[in-house]
């Protein structure tokens, strides 16, 4: 528990959660701050093609194996099956219908990709290495879990549609094709590729990363003032609960995979994230009835704070003691 609460701290006091702390804090307060939409979407693009040119850098360098198939297996499964337990967790505990209870547990089996690079920013601070394809895994994890949420409606009165176009859609996200693409690009261009464009993706990684989380706070602030009425006791309480137990899974996956103590960080925090950027747009087409209050709220401004402050501490504390990393 000490170890938890000293890495915990450390986290808090980091520029990149004091930098989404500013923005929450600046929305809640009504300040005017604000980033414009078309440079917050530059940042995001910024850090989707600098994760993913690494990873394949990484990938490139270590060369692929077994486990690197079994590990995209993984990945599939629990974006499938945590979805599952989300449902199953929020019917039990809150007050939530059907309908949305399946619109919510869709965003927790899906992963945030912010969640994934501040995971391992941390881990480059500390000097701790990770598996390149984790990138990879990362965008195997998206369409899953949105299926498995339109599964779970179709088994109900929801009436939710599986427009035929919807699959592709999914699946040609712009941060998913971004993502892979960029990793396609350092796998093949490898070492040597990185070292052209060092300066660009490498030094300014940090700084461009607080100012995006800078802007996640004003979202997040934002979208907790509308709704918060919407949301009872239990939906909080599963906001905190369920990306525990998607870390736990995660951490029970990575140990049968033999990940090291980095993988397996990153595979407790894919699992435990909560996805706010491809799901919601998907649910919007597939579930309109659904309310975006809801689920904005307990991904964007309940669960995404959790794991930036004490979630990934959590997991690499849990990951260091079950590996010896």
């Amino acid at each position: 528990m000490t170890e938890i609460l000293s890495l915990a701290a450390d986290n808090l006091l980091s520029p990149i959660v004091l930098s989404f702390a500013l923005g929450l804090g600046a929305a809640l307060a009504k300040s005017d701050l604000s980033i414009p939409e078309a440079a917050a979407k530059a940042l995001s693009i910024y850090l989707l093609f600098a994760i993913g040119f690494k990873g394949g850098v990484s990938v490139a360098d270590h060369g692929v194996d077994l486990t690197l198939g079994l590990s995209l297996v993984a990945g599939v499964v629990l974006s499938a099956l945590l979805p599952l337990i989300a449902f199953a967790l929020l019917r039990a505990i809150s007050r939530m219908d059907s309908l949305n209870a399946a619109a919510v547990a869709g965003h927790y089996g899906s992963i945030s990709i912010v969640t994934f690079v501040a995971a391992s920013s941390i881990l480059e601070s500390r000097g701790i290495g990770s598996e390149g394809y984790m990138v990879a895994v990362a965008a195997a994890m998206e369409a899953p879990a949105i299926l498995a949420a339109l599964w779970l409606v179709s088994r109900g009165e929801g009436g939710g549609r599986m427009d035929p176009g919807l699959y592709r859609e999914i699946m040609l996200n712009g941060s998913i094709v971004l993502l892979l693409g960029a990793f396609a690009i350092g796998w093949i261009t490898g070492p040597e590729g990185l070292a052209q464009i060092d300066s660009f993706i490498v030094a300014p990684f940090k700084g461009v990363l607080c100012l995006f989380l800078l802007d996640m706070g004003l979202v997040a602030g934002r979208g907790m003032k509308k709704g918060r009425d919407a949301l009872g006791t239990g939906s909080l309480v599963f906001g905190i609960a369920m990306p525990l137990i998607g870390g736990a899974a995660g951490l029970l996956a990575a140990l049968a995979l033999g990940l090291s103590t980095g993988g397996t960080v990153l595979l407790m925090t894919l699992s435990a994230s909560a996805s706010y950027i491809a799901v919601p747009a998907a649910m919007r087409v597939a579930l309109p009835e659904a309310n975006p209050s809801i689920y904005l709220t307990l991904s964007l401004g309940v669960t995404f704070p959790f794991n930036l402050t004490l979630g990934i501490p959590i997991y690499l504390a849990a990951a260091q003691a079950l590996t010896g990393g």
